[in-house]
């Protein structure tokens, strides 16, 4: 969703050297509110597996290597070296397979000598070891440079859980575990939300003068973007779920938003990566692009930090080098996941810059043979859409929903029975009926099939929600339409928005028979999906789905919404 700065007065930013925290003015009746945030215990375990096939260790002593045999990956320390880069910012990925498949991938600033990761189970101990490649971007605001190390594990078991540990020469390793997605109609669960932004405290507050420091004569920092000290609980959150994946739904870290306002868009990445490790190195976190993940100066399309940081699945994207990793799907289960890049087909002009048709069509290709793939397939009974700009909304002044989403996704969505689109951009929670079809008028309002709130039929329609609620402090709860409205994208002003390098849209508003539920009172939250396969051939396949608020340090866990998705199984058909 597009940020500005409002109040009293402009606020303005000295900087120091990039990477450093960046300092600020504030007006006088602006109000202070402290921040916080939380750490979490790794803990690993699970049911005993066999490691992949991979090359065996070095004998020599580096980083994850056991001459003698397998040794436990939590009993395992070698010293570290002084000016050694720790393994930073640990994280998951799937590979193209999700049952035999996953990427380990770790951050460091500098160059590191043999990146490896040393693969296990949680009562053999250490087995294999991986080597890791080496991605590197220079971001083109602050001059410094990212090293982002990818091991990429194959032939693994589905459904299984392994140990591992990732380092390079001279930094003591980092433990994490994961489990493999299960193959075939099993159940699991997913977690899901956008707009996250990180709990850090890297801007420094200069008051005006007479208006005293609630610190007296030391200083105060606040976050260098967006963050509120929800961007660190909901890590905590998505632990007390336990899903076996992450879908992170777009406006990731708002390093873009760090940038423009005096800080480290490095830094930024950093401290979103590391947060949340807590959860990504236990399980994926799968993102889609926002429009803050489009950083100038950095590629073609602003996208090559995102595009450094992760290694995604396989798919035509990744023929183009100015592509790669934008979109993407993988299968869990009998679940068809699709990652969009919504920047490519949106109307609204919201990042650094303009992006809009980037592709030239090659997203929208891909995108139908996808769903005409899946949709064909005795194996695959659902199809789960994560893309950031949302088809609907309720925001009386927010970002609303896209015309040009509307148009380029939405005949494809009806045509081929998508059954679920989670999204962000918005900063709040809701979400639709089933909708297929468009009323003919100027903004394509979907139509409902069904207006039960507690169950939908996606056989019938696609349910959209909107999950923008997972830490960004600009809310917007409190600023939705009392009644069924909507507002939608339909063009672009001349001019720039206010205090944004962007140009302001142009909206129509509609009536909203689509809108089932909004949360008016939460101000952050996440959605949990439960996903039940059903017990016979033909028969009924279900969701469970929850939206959760949370609260403290430890994430303690309130339903808000809580509803269940229904389709028939795809085997039964001749």
């Amino acid at each position: 969703m597009p940020l500005q700065c409002c109040g009293s007065r402009p606020l303005s930013t000295r900087t120091g050297p990039l990477g450093r925290r960046s300092v600020m003015t504030i007006a006088r009746r602006s109000i202070l509110k402290g921040t916080s945030a939380a750490g979490a215990a790794l803990a690993v375990g699970g049911a005993t597996a066999q490691p992949a096939s991979a090359s065996d260790g070095p004998a020599d002593g580096s980083p994850g290597g056991n001459a003698d045999g397998p040794a436990s990956p939590l009993l395992q320390a070698r010293p570290h070296r002084i000016g050694t880069p720790s393994v930073s910012g640990l994280h998951l990925q799937f590979g193209t397979d999700p049952a035999t498949e996953m990427t380990v991938s770790w951050i460091t600033p500098q160059s590191v000598r043999r990146p490896q990761v040393r693969l296990g189970s949680p009562d053999g101990g250490l087995g294999k070891v991986v080597q890791a490649e080496t991605r590197t971007y220079r971001d083109a605001l602050g001059k410094d440079e990212v090293y982002v190390h990818h091991a990429r594990l194959g032939g693994l078991r589905p459904g299984t859980t392994y140990l591992y540990t990732a380092g390079h020469d001279g930094a003591s390793p980092e433990t994490g575990s994961f489990t493999t997605a299960p193959r075939g109609r099993t159940p699991f669960t997913f977690t899901s939300f956008g707009d996250q932004a990180t709990p850090n405290l890297r801007r420094h507050l200069v008051f005006p003068d007479g208006m005293p420091s609630p610190l007296g004569k030391y200083p105060v920092y606040t976050s260098n973007q967006i963050g509120s000290p929800y961007a660190a609980d909901i890590v905590a959150a998505v632990e007390r779920v336990g899903p076996l994946f992450n879908l992170v739904n777009g406006d990731l870290c708002y390093a873009s938003y760090s940038g423009r306002h005096g800080g480290s868009r490095t830094a930024t990445w950093a401290d979103w990566f590391i947060n949340n490790s807590r959860s990504a190195r236990l399980r994926p976190w799968m993102p889609c692009a926002g429009n803050h993940e489009n950083e100038s100066g950095n590629g073609p399309i602003g996208a090559d930090g995102y595009q450094t940081y992760f290694t995604l699945p396989d798919s035509t994207a990744d023929r183009d080098q100015e592509t790669r990793g934008m979109w993407y799907a993988f299968t869990v289960g009998s679940v068809r996941f699709i990652s969009l890049a919504n920047d490519d087909v949106a109307i609204q002009n919201s990042g650094e810059t303009y992006l809009r048709g980037y592709s030239g069509g090659a997203q929208r290709r891909w995108l139908e043979r996808e769903l005409r793939t899946a949709r064909s397939s005795r194996a695959i009974d659902w199809i789960v859409v994560c893309m950031h700009h949302p088809m609907i909304s309720s925001s009386k002044h927010g970002s609303g929903s896209d015309l040009g989403v509307r148009e380029a996704w939405g005949p494809l969505f009806d045509a081929y029975g998508v059954d679920l689109v989670v999204s962000g951009h918005e900063h709040y929670y809701e979400r639709s009926h089933p909708v297929r079809g468009t009323l003919p008028n100027d903004t394509r309002t979907p139509v409902p099939t069904g207006t039960d709130p507690a169950v939908a039929d996606t056989g019938r329609g696609t349910v959209h929600m909107v999950i923008g609620a997972g830490g960004n402090a600009a809310t917007t709860q409190d600023d939705l339409f009392e009644r069924p409205q909507g507002r939608v994208v339909i063009g672009l002003e001349d001019k720039p928005a206010p205090g944004a390098p962007y140009r302001e849209s142009i909206w129509l508003t509609e009536d909203a028979p689509w809108a089932a539920y909004q949360d008016r009172t939460n101000t952050h939250g996440f959605a949990a999906f439960e996903v039940d396969p059903g017990d016979r051939r033909g028969g009924t396949t279900t969701m469970r789905v929850t939206y959760y608020t949370f609260d403290g340090p430890h994430a303690d866990l309130t339903p808000v919404d809580t509803f269940t998705l229904h389709r028939p199984r795809t085997d039964g058909h001749d």
